[in-house]
């Protein structure tokens, strides 16, 4: 294959490796073996350590605005949808820079470090969206982004490129209707990414370090209008000693070996009335053994049993639950309970042995909708909604509204607790809230 790739110098590639440009450390990351491990002053991807959108333990802020009780603020040069990464008291964004993709770097006290420029942006289509929605992902060596334009770079900690590659130049343009939401995920060896669509889904995987093509799978099923159209992000999880990589989208979830991307499984007959237009926009959260799968526009969950082999849509699907889930905000996972943020401020507790909705509430209406996925920490849920309003509720045991905090600029990011802190990407600027 020829593959179209910026490279730099093979020196630079095993500097960053060896921590000479960034801080290295020897110890493994739980879920994926990578080579360092999240502590609670870091949050390597979207949603972050586990994956499941939660921090225990902690003390994290209530009360705060735009002006007040702030520990700091950054201008934004554009504007972006993707989640802060933090790694080692240092914070990276992505946004368009003069209509260039950019990585931003910004220092644990709000100040930017850094940029490195990628290549033209493609523009957002939707108000809610942007060229910049995937959230950047580190695995605490290097920094791995991704771009509407198609744009895949690798830089290590300091912003040096690695290397780059375009996917649209290399499989073809995305026929997304909207921006594309699905953010690059890591296992031990490759950076991965999921492109769904119509007319030509696939996985890709390259190697970390190099850029290297590992594989590319494709991944294409018949399905209504719109169906086979998905903004959600893959899992990475760990079972039986090795990874395995989650994959949901086009009415099918799906796991693949990560050295080569071949299908273990697969879990069909998610829309057996054939509806048009039920695109999968919030990604499956994983409880233990258990995917539990938002689906029908905020209509149903499902429950599905991980492991098998082959077809295992009747075998592995353990309950289905009507009137329960979300269409836009991903799930997160807090001690065993998963809590779904329904577009209009609806929030429910859902135990995922079983699909029972444990408790519903719902935060205070407006004509705005929550496009940001919610986070806990420390029992405490903060769910940003597109006006900018944050809402800080307690949802471990129950639901107590505790604050709306007014940040005065649309927010689709999702807020992101670390280190006793917390950090909201807003339209303009990157706000910092703590306690201290």
């Amino acid at each position: 294959m020829n593959m179209k790739m910026t490279l730099v110098p093979w020196f630079t590639a095993v500097a960053a490796l060896l921590g000479i440009f960034g801080p290295s450390r020897a110890t493994a990351q739980p879920a994926t073996d990578s080579e360092v491990k999240a502590t609670a002053a870091e949050w390597p991807q979207w949603r972050g350590p586990n994956g499941d959108g939660s921090r225990e333990g902690g003390d994290y802020p209530v009360r705060w605005g735009a002006t007040s009780n702030l520990l700091w603020k950054a201008d934004l040069p554009g504007k972006g949808c993707s989640t802060p990464a933090v790694w080692n008291h240092r914070i990276y964004v992505t946004a368009p820079v003069d209509g260039q993709d950019a990585a931003l770097m910004f220092s644990w006290d709000g100040k930017p470090v850094g940029q490195t420029l990628l290549g033209p942006e493609r523009k957002g289509a939707n108000r809610n969206g942007s060229g910049s929605n995937p959230s950047p992902a580190t695995d605490g060596l290097n920094l791995f982004v991704y771009f509407k334009s198609g744009t895949l770079a690798a830089l290590n900690l300091k912003g040096k490129l690695l290397w780059k590659v375009n996917l649209q130049d290399q499989y073809g343009k995305d026929t997304l209707y909207w921006d594309i939401g699905t953010s690059p995920v890591l296992t031990a060896k490759d950076v991965v990414v999921a492109v769904m669509h119509n007319g030509g889904s696939y996985l890709v995987a390259f190697d970390k370090l190099t850029g290297k093509l590992h594989w590319k799978m494709d991944r294409n099923y018949e399905t209504p209008v719109e169906c086979d159209h998905s903004y959600a992000t893959p899992i990475v999880t760990r079972r039986d000693g090795r990874e395995e990589l989650l994959v949901w989208g086009a009415e099918h979830l799906t796991a693949h070996d990560p050295g080569d991307g071949k299908l273990l499984w697969s879990c069909g007959d998610f829309n057996p009335d054939m509806k048009k237009n039920w695109v999968v926009v919030a990604s499956a959260v994983v409880v233990g053994d258990m995917a539990v799968v938002p689906y029908g526009r905020g209509t149903r969950l499902y429950g599905i049993r991980l492991g098998g082999s082959g077809d295992v849509t009747t075998s592995h699907r353990a309950w289905i639950r009507e009137g329960a889930g979300a269409f836009v905000p991903t799930p997160a996972v807090y001690k065993g309970r998963v809590y779904f943020l329904g577009d209009r401020g609806e929030i429910q507790c859902v135990n995922p042995g079983n699909g029972e909705v444990l408790w519903r509430d719902a935060l205070p209406k407006a004509s705005a909708s929550y496009y940001s996925s919610p986070t806990v920490a420390a029992g405490k849920m903060y769910a940003a909604r597109e006006d900018g309003a944050v809402f800080v509720a307690k949802v471990e045991g129950g639901f107590e509204l505790l604050a709306e905090n007014d940040m005065r600029e649309p927010i689709i990011a999702t807020p992101v607790p670390v280190a006793n802190r917390l950090l909201l990407r807003g339209a303009e600027h990157l706000f910092c809230v703590g306690t201290e």
